[in-house]
């Protein structure tokens, strides 16, 4: 038995009172039995006689009330300090440079280490777990952590040049822009070439030409620059044509409109423009002929 010497009668004595006054002159009929009749006896007898040493009956005693409950989780023994995260995503500890996720940069975070492992928290939250390195010097997970920071910067910009197409072309862009990243073109690539040719033909003139594309199903920087170039190229009026029947003269023709066609026209070229630039790969890639004796002179 463990505990202090001054302790153990104390223990002796209450095991001692229960043999002495409740077990003699009992039967019982099973275990269900002996539960239930020292149950009754707590309540009828044990629980009510006056202490010696209290002075007072062990039910007024005991207050539940004042009871704690046990702690869930058990004592956390481990080495724990904190350390500030730097710009390059690393805090030190133990001689090491443990790296986080890029959003606790200026922030002081919780090291929990053991024989077996590094844990670094925010309050109670596990950030990352490393295992134990005794090496000094080292820095762990600076590879996953900074293609992260990369993605993140990346998308950031993205996001930012988006942002200003919205603020130039207005609403409509940002539905255009939903439809064209259903194609298989890069958006980010298309952003880019919208945001030049806002610089070169205003703002206006490019919101103009991205309703009419929106309207045709042409999705691509390049059908807004073809109708900008089409706006900008100076068209003589020609008179109508005159036949010499007058009949004819005065027939009218539903207005039929060509932005069909130039979509369909664009769309043969860049597949063809395509198809060329990979032709001309593949046979630049196979030309492993070295230069002839004058080409090197």
């Amino acid at each position: 038995m463990c505990g202090r010497p001054g302790e153990k009668g104390k223990i002796e004595r209450a095991v001692g009172y229960l043999r002495q006054n409740f077990w003699p002159l009992r039967t019982f009929a099973d275990l269900t039995d002996v539960n239930s009749q020292v149950r009754r006896w707590l309540e009828q007898i044990a629980n009510q006689r006056h202490h010696r040493e209290t002075g007072e009956t062990p039910a007024a005693r005991f207050q539940p009330e004042t009871l704690r409950a046990l702690p869930v989780i058990t004592p956390d023994y481990r080495d724990c300090t904190e350390a500030l995260v730097h710009k390059d995503l690393r805090l030190w500890f133990d001689g090491k440079r443990y790296c986080v996720p890029p959003r606790y940069v200026g922030r002081r975070l919780t090291i929990k280490a053991d024989a077996s492992s590094v844990t670094v928290y925010d309050q109670y939250q596990e950030i990352v777990s490393y295992a134990r390195c005794w090496q000094r010097g080292e820095t762990l997970g600076a590879q996953r952590f900074q293609k992260e920071l990369l993605a993140q910067l990346t998308a950031a910009q993205h996001s930012a040049e988006q942002q200003r197409l919205f603020s130039w072309l207005g609403p409509a862009s940002e539905a255009y822009l939903r439809r064209l990243a259903d194609t298989d073109r890069s958006l980010t690539r298309q952003v880019r070439e919208l945001l030049l040719l806002v610089r070169e033909y205003r703002p206006d003139a490019v919101a103009a030409a991205v309703g009419q594309a929106h309207a045709a199903g042409a999705f691509g920087a390049d059908y807004i620059a073809n109708l900008l170039r089409q706006q900008r190229m100076r068209r003589d009026v020609q008179p109508p044509l005159r036949f010499q029947n007058p009949q004819l003269n005065e027939l009218a023709t539903d207005p039929l409109s060509l932005a069909d066609y130039d979509s369909f026209i664009l769309r043969s070229k860049k597949d063809s423009d395509d198809l060329t630039a990979t032709e001309t790969e593949s046979t630049e890639s196979g030309d492993d002929e070295p230069p002839s004796g004058s080409d090197a002179d």
